[in-house]
Formats: C-alpha cells, sequence, structure tokens
C-alpha cells in the first residue's frame, strides 16, 4: 500500500495550552513511529492561536530524539522568513544527530499575515518581492560551496561541513509550484488540504517539469490531505464540525482556538458559511475507514502520489490519535 505520513500543526484545542499542543505532537509523532507510518512533518506558522507550531527546526530535534524510525521534518520551513545560511546550518546540525532521518520541506509562503511577516523580515534589509528562488540558490551554494571567487560567501561554509543537507522537498499548493518543484529538482508535497488548483493536474506538471537534482534523481510526489476518521461515519461528522466553524472563523478573520464539536455544532451559520463549509468539505476525508479510503482511492488513483500525507485538525487529542489509528489499518 501507499507510504503513510503525518502532518502535523499541532493544533491548539479551546481551553487549552499551546505547550500541551506541543506535548500532543510529541505523544504523536510516538504513535506515529509505533504504527508505522513513513515521515512526521511539522509546520511553520506565526501568530496564529490555533497553531502552535512556530519553530519546525526545534520541534524536529524534539521528535526525532522521542522516535526510533520515524523519518521527521518541515512542513515546512517558509524559507521568505530565514537566511539561506541559517537553514542550511540548523539543519545540517539535525543531520548529523539523527543521520538520514531528517526532511527539509521549504515554503514560499511567510506562513502568517502582513504585519508578522515584515516583523518577521525587516531585520533582514531586503524588500517584499518574491525572493524565493534567490534564497533556494543561495541556500544550494552553501551547500555545494559554489560560490565563485571573488563572491562575499566564496570563503563561507554552512557547519558543520562535513554534513550532508537532508533531503530537499518543496511544498505548493498552485501550478507554479508543481512546475518550480520539477524545475529545481526537489521532492513536491501538493497542499491538497487547502488548495483550489487540481491535484491531479499538479502532480502532472511537476512530473513532466522534473529535473534531476543532487537533492533528488527521480520525481518523487506527496499527497498532503486532510482527514477526519473515527469508528462511525457519524462520528466522524461529530468531530468535523470543528473543521468547518475553523473555516467560518477564519474567512472571518477570526483566528481562535479550535473549538470543540460542542460549539461548532450549535453555531448559528450563515448561508454563505454554509458554501464556504461546502466548498472545503471538497479537500476533506470524513468517514468510518472504509468511507475515508472510497474518498481517497479515487485521488490517489488520478494523482499517482508516492506518498500520502495526512493532517487531522480536531478539537481532542485521544480522538486525532485513534483517527491516524484507523486510517494506518485501512492503510496495511
Amino acid at each position: 500500500m501507499i507510504p503513510l505520513s503525518v502532518l502535523d500543526l499541532s493544533p491548539v484545542a479551546a481551553g487549552s495550552t499551546g505547550a500541551q499542543a506541543l506535548r500532543n505532537s510529541l505523544d504523536l509523532a510516538q504513535l506515529a513511529d509505533r504504527l508505522g507510518f513513513t515521515r512526521y512533518w511539522v509546520a511553520e506558522h506565526h501568530n496564529m492561536p490555533a497553531i502552535a507550531s512556530s519553530a519546525p527546526d526545534i520541534m524536529i530535534g524534539q521528535i526525532a530524539a522521542a522516535t526510533e524510525r520515524l523519518r521527521v521534518g518541515s512542513g515546512g520551513v517558509m524559507l521568505p522568513n530565514h537566511a539561506p545560511l541559517t537553514v542550511a546550518e540548523r539543519f545540517k546540525v539535525l543531520e548529523a544527530l539523527y543521520p538520514d532521518r531528517i526532511d527539509l520541506g521549504l515554503g514560499r509562503a511567510p506562513g502568517t499575515d502582513p504585519a508578522t511577516s515584515y516583523a518577521l523580515r525587516r531585520r533582514q534589509g531586503i524588500s517584499e518581492e518574491d525572493d524565493f528562488l534567490e534564497r533556494f540558490n543561495e541556500l544550494m551554494l552553501f551547500e555545494t560551496n559554489g560560490f565563485p571567487a571573488g563572491h562575499p560567501f566564496h570563503k563561507v561554509r554552512a557547519m558543520p561541513a562535513d554534513v550532508k543537507l537532508p533531503p530537499i522537498y518543496l511544498l505548493g499548493s498552485s501550478d507554479y509550484s508543481a512546475q518550480l518543484s520539477g524545475h529545481i529538482g526537489a521532492a513536491f508535497a501538493f497542499a491538497h488540504h487547502f488548495a483550489s488548483f487540481d491535484a491531479a493536474t499538479a502532480m502532472r506538471i511537476y512530473r513532466d517539469s522534473f529535473k534531476p537534482s543532487v537533492s533528488h534523481t527521480t520525481p518523487y510526489a506527496i499527497l498532503a490531505t486532510h482527514v477526519v476518521c473515527a469508528e462511525t461515519d457519524e462520528e466522524a461528522e461529530r468531530l468535523a464540525a470543528t473543521v468547518d466553524l475553523n473555516i467560518v472563523r477564519r474567512a472571518k478573520g477570526e483566528y481562535q482556538p479550535l473549538a470543540s464539536p460542542e460549539e461548532a455544532l450549535a453555531y448559528d451559520y450563515a448561508p454563505v458559511d454554509r458554501a464556504r463549509i461546502a466548498e472545503n468539505r471538497r479537500r476533506l476525508s470524513v468517514g468510518s475507514p472504509a468511507t475515508v479510503k472510497a474518498r481517497l482511492a479515487p485521488l490517489l488513483e488520478a494523482t499517482q502520489a508516492n506518498e500520502l500525507m495526512v493532517t487531522t485538525m480536531i478539537y481532542d487529542h485521544a480522538a486525532r490519535k485513534r483517527s491516524y489509528e484507523l486510517l494506518a489499518d485501512v492503510f496495511k
């Protein structure tokens, strides 16, 4: 069956804390390790009360230390927020400590609102233009010692110099990201859980555009999607009410911790809210194991994904763990 992985945003539930959300991530990672999941990625988001995952490199080290066989990585490091040398050195340190278990997933977006993005970038002395490709090229030049003689960075080495960068993955949700991933020879993780662009088309563009690189010699495509699985369809629908309310609130600019299913089910939804929920449900797989499998099968067939990466943003940590357990049984 297709390899199965986790994308974790460390969700913060109403009435709980960010610290507990991070501890929950360690707990879920240990479960994923026991269940045989392939990799466990943590996200980078800022100034979002529902998401505690703001420093993926720190969490990667903690998760790798608490697990035995999982690959652990970033889903992703938002490169616009960081100096390429900083990224290179942090991930070389992680690779040195946990050889062949680390992934470097890179994102093109800042992972936050404009004001927070400015706060993250303003001391770097750069413009607000999209400079991802420039930053990526600089990252790779540090890896290959490729700066020409006379360049200010010609003698700069990312330390530890005798450790390679982990495999590179580019995150994306558009045709441009798919094409760019292929062009730079990265593996590609398509964010189906929030993308409006067609997943199958993105995967085709990526494979058609792929050029071998020092990181990957052949294309490798991960489909990241949102799943809520429970023992029954009815229970899964109850749990997914949290997702529905979160989508509605975010559309209104209300970034709050995740509501309980009871609060979400009692919410007075306007027709426009129902429309937003219905649109998001097209990207969300909800139900019993059999229902979820039936929902995912045509998507996996259409995309020909090499791997399925699942995020589950629900209120109750025990229910989230159970969702991954049931999913693991489905894809044995």
